[in-house]
């Protein structure tokens, strides 16, 4: 059936003592020394280091964790990390020139002074034109007929002393005759000078009661004449003093309406500043929009690319990493291989049923039992397979 493994003794036992053994089939205490000296030779073995590579390294140097992409990538970010600053800070400009207000001109400015026309009195003048009495004047009568009258007698003293000097050449003719004519002539010649004399005389005598009558028709015509004159006259200056009123009025109107007119120019041009005002900041309010709205653009582009080249760059690491891991996994599975098979021998071992035969002896000598070199291998190999496995992970 196979061989008796009884226990080792350092020395005999006593006789007063019994032992007791268990006996074991040989072919399992062959296999436990097998498995036992497979162990040894595990556990005697160097640490094994593993040479390949562990992590994906780049660069030109092969010290770089990162792919080209990936630090490509990563520069973009850097650099661009403030690339949104110029035109944030365009947009500050501008916003900095908005909410100045408009500047226009103030009401007093727009209204002007007020208008200084003339009054009513200067517009109206100070004609006042001759009363209607003084128009018609005196009533006709000889009193007030008499100026005319002198005037037109005063007209008939020339042919008066016209005949007053006809008169007295008369007589001197006379007077020359009687002295050439003899003592005889000398009582004619007082004749013909009292003839001369009367004819001169009623002569001017009729020429004035003529003057007186035809005089006082003269007086009548004047008199109706100037009174006449006097209208027309009065027509004359009320025409111009109503043309030089109107005048006044128009040149008072004229000036008003050029200042309505300015007035109305200081008004549209604030309005036309208001809102040019108004258009520019509106234009401005939207540059400024546009500059902030490209900052984000701008840097999300930026970020966008950095991210597609990072990526690209950390899927390729990640698969170069599957790479090594996976030659590093290989690795670890050859390492542990001879253990794996040293416990699948101890597992087969330990589970294959067979019998043992217990025995017992008494001596008279005293003896320490140690136990079985079986029992040594099948007690301690789990442990020393567990400590072997925990020294290589």
């Amino acid at each position: 059936m196979g061989s008796f493994c009884t226990p080792s003794y350092s020395e005999l036992p006593s006789s007063n003592e019994t032992v007791t053994g268990t006996e074991i089939p040989s072919w399992v205490a062959e296999a436990g020394r097998t498995a036992f000296a497979r162990a040894a030779e595990i556990a005697d073995s160097p640490y094994p280091v593993y040479e390949g590579q562990r992590t994906a390294m780049y660069g030109a140097d092969g010290t770089s964790r990162l792919t080209d992409d990936e630090l490509q990538g990563m520069n973009i970010l850097r650099e661009g990390a403030e690339s949104y600053l110029p035109y944030m800070n365009r947009a500050g400009e501008v916003a900095d020139t908005l909410g100045a207000g408009y500047e226009g001109m103030t009401q007093d400015e727009l209204l002007g002074s007020p208008f200084q026309g003339a009054t009513r009195e200067e517009l109206l003048g100070d004609y006042q034109g001759a009363t209607r009495e003084e128009l018609l004047g005196d009533p006709f009568s000889l009193e007030s007929a008499q100026p005319y009258m002198d005037i037109y007698q005063s007209s008939m003293d020339p042919a008066i002393r016209e005949i007053e000097e006809q008169t007295l050449r008369a007589q001197n003719d006379a007077r020359a005759r009687a002295s050439t004519g003899g003592g005889g002539f000398g009582s004619r010649l007082g004749i013909m000078e009292g003839v001369t004399a009367g004819k001169g005389m009623q002569a001017a005598g009729d020429l004035r009661a003529g003057a007186a009558r035809e005089g006082l028709g003269f007086a009548a015509g004047r008199y109706d004449t100037d009174r006449a004159a006097r209208f027309n006259a009065e027509d004359t200056l009320s025409s111009q003093a109503d043309r030089d009123r109107s005048a006044r009025f128009g040149a008072d109107s004229a000036l008003r309406g050029q200042y309505d007119t300015d007035r109305q120019a200081r008004f549209g041009a604030d309005v036309q500043g208001r809102d040019t005002y108004e258009t520019n900041e509106a234009g401005r309010i939207q540059q400024m929009n546009a500059y902030q709205s490209m900052a984000p653009l701008v840097q999300d582009l930026q970020t966008q690319a950095a991210a597609g080249l990072i990526g690209a760059g950390e899927a390729r690491r990640q698969l170069d990493q599957q790479a090594l891991d996976l030659a590093y996994a290989d690795y670890l599975d050859q390492k542990m291989y001879p253990q794996e098979m040293l416990n699948f021998t101890l597992g087969a071992l330990s589970g294959t049923p067979y019998n043992t035969i217990n025995r017992s002896y008494g001596t008279g000598s005293q003896m320490s039992a140690n136990p079985s070199l079986f029992g040594q291998t099948v007690a301690g190999m789990g442990g020393l397979a567990s400590a072997y496995k925990l020294m290589n992970t």
